[in-house]
């Protein structure tokens, strides 16, 4: 294995530090690479004792919905609900292969867990402002729950943010693909938005 994270910046926050409480978006199109036990490990390993809660992504699984719902179009909360049903598969796979419990409402106190996205969204207030829509990724997801704790965001991906961007707003990402549609709005209060992809 040579592969490696590498890490940067979206918006640093001169408050943050490497103790802080954090969130992790893993992209759910990691779980398409063949050692993505292995490099989700390595992560995980280079990010400490940190209080931390993990959202996973759709990846693949999501997008044959997507390619289902563009056939032959269906009504926009029940391809929501499908695809947070998608996540929580993914999320089951993640916690299994890590070792980190499956929890609706994270503590984010100490011990690490991998977040099940449907029942957060169904039993936490600060998820209902969310639109049921394809704008809604986990990436705003773990965006609002990164805002509910006061936590810091990192976005775990693929791939880094395009070369194009230059560390200006959140917009021209979310323009780009890079992240939802929803993404710059609901992450404007987050203090601290962190990214990082393998390399190698």
């Amino acid at each position: 294995m040579t592969k490696k994270w590498v890490r940067g910046c979206i918006r640093p926050s001169a408050e943050s530090s490497d103790h802080e409480t954090l969130v992790l978006k893993i992209g759910g199109s990691l779980l398409s690479w063949p050692d993505w036990p292995w490099l989700l490990d390595r992560l995980l390993t280079g990010m400490g004792d940190v209080p931390l809660a993990i959202v996973v992504g759709g990846g693949a699984v999501v997008d044959g919905l997507r390619q289902i719902d563009s056939a032959a179009p269906q009504p926009a909360k029940l391809m929501h609900d499908l695809a947070l049903d998608c996540m929580h598969t993914l999320a089951q796979l993640v916690s299994k292969s890590t070792g980190l419990p499956l929890s609706a409402n994270p503590a984010l106190t100490g011990a690490a867990c991998v977040l099940d996205a449907p029942t957060w969204m169904l039993t936490q207030p600060a998820a209902a402002s969310l639109p049921a829509s394809w704008d809604v990724t986990s990436d705003s997801i773990a965006a609002r729950l990164a805002s509910d704790y006061s936590a810091a965001l990192m976005l775990a991906k693929s791939t880094p943010p395009p070369v194009t961007w230059h560390g200006q707003s959140l917009e021209p990402l979310a323009t780009a693909g890079w992240v939802d549609r929803c993404f710059p709005a609901v992450a404007d209060d987050l203090q601290t938005i962190l990214w990082t992809a393998p390399t190698g």
